[in-house]
């Protein structure tokens, strides 16, 4: 049998009766049924944003070949576009862009019924992306805008010069120098006449949009337990690349190994 290290951090966890219970579950209902319409209001209103086209002629390289922003669309009228931060040179991309592209082969089949194509940009050329994402083992689509304006455009890339500055305009705001790459999400739709149009971007915490897996998180009881991290995804590794899972708890506080 293993050892198991006591968890402490519940033990003044208030316990009640199952009537007591359903009283205090039924008053979270109501604030969680605020939150629901207030998200169902704010994306009423980010529907209702203005768009800008697109005038500049972006071409990326793509498994395919040459493709033109509007060619990314693979016949559909919506466009969803994780900036991935993978630089050229880089030995692997970001462990966070990777902890958010990690719920997109499940979204896709799904995105694609509603009009919608899901794919991921980065500025590392096409074959230092087939790279890392073979490794990954990833389905989605991929393309590099190595060469092109796309990433500094949409402030998720910075020059030598930002960092020299310790300056850059990222998520709506000059702020400080953090790296040279930096993640977002941004949507385009294209008309019937092929024209294209912005028409969102979220940075910061608005990526976690693609993070599935914090929203399961929030339900249980030790929720993200990030606090005692020194950032606060310093817990998240390529999925290739974590330890054993720990160990699960059997009843009466002791842990069984599996049998070899």
């Amino acid at each position: 049998m293993d050892s198991i290290v006591a968890d402490n951090s519940f033990a003044h966890h208030p316990v009640v009766s199952q009537e007591q219970w359903i009283a205090a579950r039924k008053a979270l209902l109501l604030r969680e049924k605020e939150l629901t319409r207030l998200g169902d209001q704010v994306a009423r209103e980010r529907r209702a944003l203005p768009w800008v086209r697109m005038e500049k002629d972006y071409v990326f390289d793509t498994p395919e070949g040459p493709r033109t922003l509007a060619g990314l669309f693979d016949g559909r009228r919506q466009l969803l576009v994780q900036h991935f931060m993978l630089g050229p040179g880089w030995e692997q991309g970001c462990k966070s862009c990777s902890y958010m592209a990690d719920h997109s082969d499940g979204a896709n089949p799904h995105l694609a019924q509603r009009d919608v194509t899901l794919l991921a940009i980065s500025r590392a050329p096409l074959p230092e992306i087939e790279r890392f994402r073979q490794r990954m083992g990833w389905k989605f689509k991929w393309v590099s805008s190595h060469g092109t304006d796309f990433n500094r455009d949409f402030c998720v890339s910075f020059t030598p010069e930002e960092k020299a500055r310790d300056e850059v305009h990222y998520n709506y705001a000059r702020q400080r120098f953090m790296q040279e790459e930096m993640p977002g999400v941004s949507v385009f739709y294209r008309d019937d006449a092929g024209h294209v149009f912005h028409t969102y971007s979220t940075y910061g915490r608005g990526v976690e949009v693609m993070m599935g897996t914090y929203n399961l998180l929030d339900l249980v009881p030790r929720g993200r337990d990030e606090d005692q991290l020194p950032f606060t995804m310093a817990w998240v590794r390529h999925h290739d690349r974590y330890e054993t899972a720990p160990p699960v708890h059997a009843a009466g506080g002791s842990c069984c190994k599996s049998q070899a």
